[in-house]
Protein backbone atom coordinates (compact mmCIF):
# COMPACT_ATOMS: atom_id res chain seq x y z
CA UNK A 1 0.00 0.00 0.00
CA UNK A 2 1.31 3.43 -0.95
CA UNK A 3 2.02 6.11 1.57
CA UNK A 4 0.43 9.56 1.30
CA UNK A 5 3.79 10.85 0.13
CA UNK A 6 3.98 8.25 -2.67
CA UNK A 7 0.40 8.93 -3.72
CA UNK A 8 1.07 12.66 -3.79
CA UNK A 9 4.26 12.24 -5.84
CA UNK A 10 2.44 9.99 -8.33
CA UNK A 11 -0.37 12.54 -8.67
CA UNK A 12 2.05 15.43 -9.23
CA UNK A 13 4.13 13.40 -11.69
CA UNK A 14 0.99 12.63 -13.70
CA UNK A 15 0.06 16.32 -13.76
CA UNK A 16 3.60 17.21 -14.81
CA UNK A 17 3.32 14.73 -17.66
CA UNK A 18 0.11 16.44 -18.81
CA UNK A 19 1.70 19.88 -18.68
CA UNK A 20 4.71 18.56 -20.61
CA UNK A 21 2.35 17.41 -23.36
CA UNK A 22 0.78 20.87 -23.52
CA UNK A 23 4.23 22.48 -23.67
CA UNK A 24 5.16 20.16 -26.54
CA UNK A 25 1.98 21.21 -28.37
CA UNK A 26 2.83 24.87 -27.89
CA UNK A 27 6.37 24.23 -29.08
CA UNK A 28 4.96 22.74 -32.27
CA UNK A 29 2.78 25.81 -32.77
CA UNK A 30 5.76 28.07 -32.16
CA UNK A 31 7.78 26.23 -34.79
CA UNK A 32 5.05 26.83 -37.35
CA UNK A 33 4.33 30.43 -36.37
CA UNK A 34 4.74 33.40 -38.63
CA UNK A 35 8.14 35.03 -38.41
CA UNK A 36 6.82 38.20 -36.76
CA UNK A 37 5.65 36.29 -33.65
CA UNK A 38 7.91 33.25 -33.78
CA UNK A 39 10.62 34.70 -31.52
CA UNK A 40 8.04 35.61 -28.86
CA UNK A 41 6.52 32.12 -29.01
CA UNK A 42 9.90 30.45 -28.76
CA UNK A 43 10.79 32.61 -25.74
CA UNK A 44 7.54 31.61 -24.04
CA UNK A 45 8.23 27.93 -24.73
CA UNK A 46 11.73 28.28 -23.23
CA UNK A 47 10.18 29.86 -20.13
CA UNK A 48 7.65 27.04 -19.87
CA UNK A 49 10.37 24.42 -20.17
CA UNK A 50 12.39 26.17 -17.46
CA UNK A 51 9.40 26.15 -15.11
CA UNK A 52 8.67 22.52 -15.96
CA UNK A 53 12.28 21.60 -15.16
CA UNK A 54 12.03 23.44 -11.84
CA UNK A 55 8.92 21.44 -10.95
CA UNK A 56 10.59 18.21 -12.02
CA UNK A 57 13.57 19.00 -9.78
CA UNK A 58 11.28 19.76 -6.85
CA UNK A 59 9.52 16.43 -7.33
CA UNK A 60 12.90 14.66 -7.29
CA UNK A 61 13.76 16.46 -4.05
CA UNK A 62 10.43 15.41 -2.62
CA UNK A 63 11.02 11.76 -3.58
CA UNK A 64 14.35 11.79 -1.80
CA UNK A 65 13.10 13.57 1.30
CA UNK A 66 12.53 11.98 4.66
CA UNK A 67 9.11 11.60 6.15
CA UNK A 68 9.48 14.79 8.22
CA UNK A 69 10.71 17.02 5.38
CA UNK A 70 8.24 16.01 2.69
CA UNK A 71 5.42 18.13 4.11
CA UNK A 72 7.57 21.25 3.89
CA UNK A 73 8.76 20.39 0.37
CA UNK A 74 5.18 19.72 -0.71
CA UNK A 75 4.45 23.45 -0.45
CA UNK A 76 7.25 24.22 -2.92
CA UNK A 77 6.00 21.57 -5.32
CA UNK A 78 2.48 22.96 -5.20
CA UNK A 79 3.73 26.50 -5.81
CA UNK A 80 5.80 25.34 -8.78
CA UNK A 81 2.83 23.38 -10.17
CA UNK A 82 0.51 26.38 -9.89
CA UNK A 83 3.13 28.62 -11.47
CA UNK A 84 3.55 26.22 -14.40
CA UNK A 85 -0.22 25.88 -14.81
CA UNK A 86 -0.71 29.65 -14.91
CA UNK A 87 2.19 30.19 -17.30
CA UNK A 88 0.95 27.50 -19.69
CA UNK A 89 -2.53 29.01 -19.64
CA UNK A 90 -1.15 32.48 -20.38
CA UNK A 91 0.97 31.15 -23.23
CA UNK A 92 -1.95 29.23 -24.73
CA UNK A 93 -4.10 32.38 -24.61
CA UNK A 94 -1.34 34.39 -26.27
CA UNK A 95 -0.95 31.76 -29.00
CA UNK A 96 -4.73 31.68 -29.61
CA UNK A 97 -5.04 35.45 -29.87
CA UNK A 98 -2.23 35.62 -32.41
CA UNK A 99 -3.61 32.77 -34.53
Amino acid sequence: MKTKKEEYIDKMAEQLKGWSTKIDELEGKAAGAASDVKADYEARVRELKSRRDLLSNRLRELKGSGSDAWTALKTGVEAAMNDLKDTVAAARDKFRKAA
